[in-house]
């Protein structure tokens, strides 16, 4: 069973960068990697690097717009974001959700008008929605539970979990999934770990966010889909089970939760 990246960003990386990286994600023991969208007006870009597939690693992507570049992207209605979507290597939608450490309270509105639309679109595909959450765990709560009652229930996982215990007891009510980066590795992130204990295994993902957060023994350093493996051995040290386990298991999740990556 060979691990998957639930979330980089491969676009990040220059093009002479992603061979050697793939190889040393393979090399890892990675058959998968999904690499997130972060501005709806890149959404091509993101489609192209899934071209990159290869029979010893798939390359995935999903589509949306991050909250921080909400000012200076195009608005789009969740119809209009599901139309983009329709493409065999677009997996997902996002990321989107909401940052209220670097925005301006005058975007929050804003922030939250994007989030509803991308919403929407994952509950028209039913297209799992990749959410960004900082510092803004009562609004992200509140548009998730209010769109789950107008619109109906989406599939939805919350990337780079770092969030407070609450946030992540509504995600689970709601069938949401928990995603790990390499935070979990950081001597601080002793809440995360904690919380992290009562996360049902089978609503877990590991993830990298590469190219930022590497896990420790690389903090500081530019992270790669590779280093995952990192993360999934602090998260199975955590969980209390062997790696192996929490690979095979990960990637069940994954699969379960991303429907429309299928291999072969």
């Amino acid at each position: 069973m060979y691990l998957v990246d639930s979330h980089c960003h491969l676009d990040y990386f220059g093009t002479d960068e992603i061979g050697p990286l793939l190889d040393r994600a393979v090399e890892a023991g990675l058959g998968e990697v999904v690499t997130i969208g972060t501005r709806l007006s890149k959404a091509d870009q993101q489609k192209s690097l899934c071209q990159l597939t290869r029979p010893d690693i798939s390359i995935w992507c999903t589509i949306g717009t991050h909250p921080s570049h909400v000012e200076d992207e195009p608005f789009m209605t969740g119809d209009e974001i599901a139309e983009l979507s329709q493409s065999e290597s677009v997996i997902g939608i996002g990321e989107t959700g909401l940052d209220y450490f670097y925005g301006q309270p005058e975007i929050f509105s804003l922030q939250q008008n994007f989030f509803r639309e991308h919403i929407k679109a994952a509950q028209k595909t039913q297209l799992p929605l990749c959410i960004h959450a900082r510092q803004a765990d009562e609004d992200i709560e509140m548009i998730l539970r209010e769109e789950t009652e107008i619109g109906g229930k989406f599939p939805f996982l919350l990337h780079c979990f770092s969030s407070e215990p609450d946030l992540a007891k509504a995600a689970l009510e709601l069938g949401g999934y928990i995603s790990i980066s390499g935070i979990v590795t950081f001597k601080k992130a002793e809440q995360l770990r904690e919380i992290l204990v009562n996360i049902p295994l089978d609503h877990i993902l590991v993830e990298t966010d590469s190219p930022y957060l590497a896990p420790v023994p690389y903090r500081g350093k530019t992270n790669e889909p590779s280093y995952v493996v990192r993360t999934a051995a602090c998260v199975a040290e955590i969980k209390n089970i062997a790696l192996t386990d929490l690979i095979e298991q990960t990637t069940i999740n994954f699969h379960r939760l991303f429907t429309k990556a299928k291999i072969g």
